[in-house]
């Protein structure tokens, strides 16, 4: 039951409900731009924009950043660079309209490595848009284990070791059980609120729970000279 209504492969689904809000909010803020708009999109796919295709305007251009290449042919204007998310480098201050990043800070390391990735957004992005799940809602959104993240590592890597678990299957070996359980830190909104202090917070809810926060700058500062 909660992996169905977490599967964004239905379209039914809760949580395809919820991305196709967050991109309609993406695609407003794309709408900003006169053409052509350069979108880089960090730790993406194509798979998020398929279903946007039709909505897209024409004179839009989506890069992907990743720490592997992704095929994007399925995507036409779209291209794929390989890059870090915590340094950018290569990429100049506001050398994309919008940057976009759906569900990925989550997953760069430690607060220090959020921080980074924060920063670097911020700087190449005229505007951005980034999602992460709520450290504080009730259900962890990758092991889908209630109150997950409030175990000890040393606790949830043993659980690890012997389930699966959401989207993550069985991993026998302790240490990369462990690795994995440490590589999702999940963030506050007293958090996001400091990392992105030029943004707006806005809060996707179930009820009264907050789901995820998205940081969202839409007043563009000055293009590069």
């Amino acid at each position: 039951m909660v992996l169905k209504i977490a599967d964004v492969r239905s379209p039914d689904s809760q949580a395809s409900r919820f991305r196709r809000r967050r991109m309609s909010l993406v695609l407003d803020l794309i709408g900003r731009f006169p053409g052509p708009v350069r979108v880089l999109d960090v730790g993406g796919s194509p798979n998020s924009w398929l279903p946007e295709v039709g909505r897209l305007p024409s004179h839009c251009h989506i890069t992907f950043l990743n720490l592997h290449p992704v095929s994007v042919s399925s995507l036409p204007g779209a291209s794929s660079i390989v890059g870090d998310a915590r340094n950018l480098v290569g990429l100049g201050n506001g050398s994309f309209d919008v940057c976009f990043s759906n569900s990925v800070i989550e997953h760069v390391g430690t607060l220090y490595d959020q921080m980074a990735m924060a920063s670097e957004v911020r700087r190449v992005g005229r505007a951005y848009f980034v999602q992460t799940p709520n450290l504080h809602f009730p259900l962890e959104p990758h092991f889908l284990v209630p109150a997950w993240q409030y175990l000890p590592v040393w606790l949830r890597a043993a659980i690890y070791r012997r389930w699966n678990l959401g989207w993550m299957p069985r991993q026998r070996d302790w240490l990369l059980a462990r690795a994995e359980v440490e590589q999702v830190r999940l963030v506050t909104r007293s958090e996001m609120t400091r990392l992105f202090p030029d943004a707006q917070i806005v809060c996707e809810r179930i009820g009264p729970l907050i789901k995820s926060f998205i940081a969202i700058r839409t007043d563009a500062p000055p293009s590069p000279s």
